[in-house]
This record gives C-alpha cells, sequence and structure tokens, in this order.
C-alpha cells in the first residue's frame, strides 16, 4: 500500500501536472469503484482543481465550493499520468477510473482481483474530515505528542505504528523500517518503552520518513511517479527475508500474521532471539530456532 512517502511523491507531481486546470470527465470503469452519490461525480465536471492534499494515505484533490474528490489506492492501487495521445503501456483490466484534464489523463489503476481502492465524492470540509482515521502527522508531531498516541493504548510497536487512528501515513514498509533504525523488537509493548527508547523510536519514524520522501522525489524529478511499490532494494529490511542487513550482516528474518508480516534483524532489533512466528513456531515445537545463532 502506497503510505507517507508514495503519497507525497503522488502529491507533488499531481500539484505540477493537475492544480490549476478543469477536470473535464472522470469515467468509472468499475462499479465497486465509487463509493458516494451525493454529491454526484459529475457534480466536479469542468472545475478546476484548487489544491491537493492528504489525509492519512488518501489524496484528495479540492475544487470551489468545497467539493472534494478523495481518492484511497488501499494496496493495489497505483496512479499514472498520460500525455494527450500517450498511450498507457499496460492492460487496460487494471484501468478502474480515468480522470480526464485539457494537458493529459490521470489513470488510475488497481492490479488483482480483491478491488479495495476506491474513489469518494464529498462536499465540505466537515464531510472530508469524517474520512481522516485521526492519527498524527508523524513529521511534525511533537515528542510529547508522538509518546502520548504510541502510548494511548498497550499494543506492540507494529501494530501502533501502522494504526491509522495513533499515526498518519505509515504502514507494513516504513514500519519495518523505522523500527530497524530504532533498533527496536517490532512485538516490544508500547508501554514498555523507557524514555530513551521513545525519544529513539520518535527520532527514527522522523528521520525515515524524511529520508524516503526526499529519495522519492528525487526520483520522479519533474515527471510521475511510475514505479510506486513497497519493495526497495534500498531499504534495511522490509522485503528482504533471509538477506544479510545492512548494518550486521545477519539474515533479515520475517513473521507473518494475517495479511501482513514484520521483517526485523534479530541481532539489531531483538538482542538475538528470533520472534516466534505462529504457524512455524506451533509446527515444529521444540525445534524452533531462540536465537540467530541457533538458526
Amino acid at each position: 500500500m502506497p503510505e507517507l512517502p508514495d503519497v507525497c511523491a503522488y502529491l507533488e507531481a499531481l500539484e505540477r501536472h493537475v492544480v490549476g486546470r478543469p477536470l473535464e470527465q472522470v469515467k468509472i470503469l468499475t462499479p465497486f469503484l465509487l463509493r458516494s452519490y451525493d454529491p454526484p461525480l459529475d457534480a466536479v465536471f469542468g472545475r478546476t482543481v484548487k489544491e491537493v492534499r492528504r489525509i492519512g494515505k488518501r489524496i484528495v484533490l479540492g475544487f470551489d465550493d468545497e467539493l472534494f474528490v478523495v481518492i484511497h489506492l488501499m494496496i493495489a492501487g497505483r496512479l499514472r499520468w498520460r500525455r494527450p495521445g500517450a498511450k498507457l503501456g499496460m492492460g487496460g483490466k487494471i484501468v478502474v477510473a480515468t480522470l480526464h484534464f485539457p494537458n493529459g489523463t490521470l489513470y488510475f489503476t488497481e492490479a488483482g482481483t480483491r478491488k479495495r481502492a476506491s474513489l469518494t465524492v464529498v462536499r465540505g470540509e466537515d464531510a472530508l474530515a469524517k474520512l481522516d482515521p485521526g492519527g498524527i502527522e508523524p513529521l511534525t508531531a511533537t515528542f510529547a505528542e508522538f509518546s502520548a498516541a504510541l502510548t494511548r493504548e498497550s499494543h506492540t510497536l507494529k501494530r501502533a505504528l501502522t494504526d491509522p487512528h495513533l499515526f498518519s501515513g505509515i504502514g507494513n514498509a516504513y514500519s519495518d523500517e523505522i523500527l530497524h533504525a530504532a533498533r527496536l523488537s517490532p512485538m516490544k509493548l508500547t508501554r514498555s518503552l523507557d524514555e530513551e527508547e521513545a525519544r529513539r523510536l520518535h527520532k527514527a519514524t522522523r528521520e525515515t520518513l524524511a529520508s524516503w520522501t526526499d529519495i522519492l522525489r528525487a526520483e520522479t524529478g519533474e515527471g510521475f511517479p511510475e514505479e510506486v511499490t513497497a519493495f526497495r532494494k534500498d531499504m534495511a529490511v522490509h522485503g528482504r527475508y533471509k538477506q544479510p542487513c545492512p548494518v550486521c550482516g545477519s539474515p533479515v528474518q520475517r513473521i507473518v500474521y494475517a495479511e501482513n508480516e514484520a521483517n526485523y534483524c534479530a541481532t539489531c532489533q531483538t538482542g538475538g532471539k528470533l520472534l516466534a512466528d505462529r504457524s512455524l513456531s506451533r509446527l515444529l515445537k521444540d525445534d524452533w530456532p531462540k536465537s540467530i545463532d541457533d538458526l
């Protein structure tokens, strides 16, 4: 799922390409995408895009009369930009909507069969605010604000960082990177952190998200993001199971649960202890390795 750095890259590209230009038409190509009926979608046809903004992982196009088009990419949704006459260059079956402007077309695509992405039209700031899960902005939050959100409930650090009601825009990929940078176990409980650990996590959160935003900005340049993915070769642990940790060289470990996973370095983050994977540790029982040395 595109997270804060990816969404920021999209926003900056949209500012260059569509702000100040009229949205001529929107064509919905799958019935599951549009999640609103009042105001109707055609209420924004012909209106000029006044602004773009982010609400969590959602992208918002703002028009006059307080009309907003809200795009939620979910896991497999992506945006592509093509100038007039240029072909998309990929299978048309993954296109779920097209937004037409005088200077080009914004393609809304979603790969896979589970259609979760959405497009919603709302009127008014109050209606827009109802789509906000309420998490604090991690790039601007003070340590006090960060600490209060983190310890509001007793969760694992992994779960807390990815909870949109606590932190805005952080998902599976960047939470792995943040926790590796902070040298903290993804399964450590939020209320068990001492102040030094909490400050380390706050610093790692801001620096990791800011660094990756800068990296994606440099990759995009004046164009439009084309390779938005949760798996990047320069990441420290996310998507790098069994590959060497860039800090200590130990093989990156992974635990899988439900539809999510946590990638971590046992040497850097858990004192060498291997975290129990629900399925594998239950299967192996006494044969489950307890440490990176046993492995």
